[in-house]
């Protein structure tokens, strides 16, 4: 249990003889929102991010999902920066693993501008 209301509704459920599943399924939802991508280049976007946030790690994911077919790339300000202080995973990596094309804002390849 994650928490201690949780684990007293547990001991609650468990006193009173109720079956029951804790965190067993994982359901999908979607929140809409817009995407205002920073800059746009011909037919691609530029999204500049000093710090990538969880949150818009997770939005970046889902305008993905939404538009497979768009060609969205990253700026970094610092590329080797970690995602979490916990993590060994940095901006780069997240977003070369995720399919985003990504390079550092003082190294903006000339193609990306044509």
């Amino acid at each position: 249990m994650r928490s201690g209301l949780e684990r007293q509704v547990a001991e609650l459920l468990e006193q009173m003889n109720i079956p029951y599943e804790y965190e067993s399924k994982k359901l999908d939802y979607v929140i809409e929102a817009r995407y205002i991508p920073d800059f746009k280049v011909g037919d691609i976007y530029l999204e500049t991010k000093g710090y990538l946030k969880a949150a818009d790690r997770r939005k970046m994911l889902a305008v993905k999902r939404c538009n497979p077919d768009l060609d969205i790339r990253f700026v970094f300000q610092a590329p080797t920066n970690k995602i979490s202080k916990r993590s060994k995973t940095t901006y780069a990596m997240w977003a070369e693993r995720h399919g985003f094309p990504w390079c550092a804002y003082y190294a903006i390849p000339t193609s990306w501008l044509k």
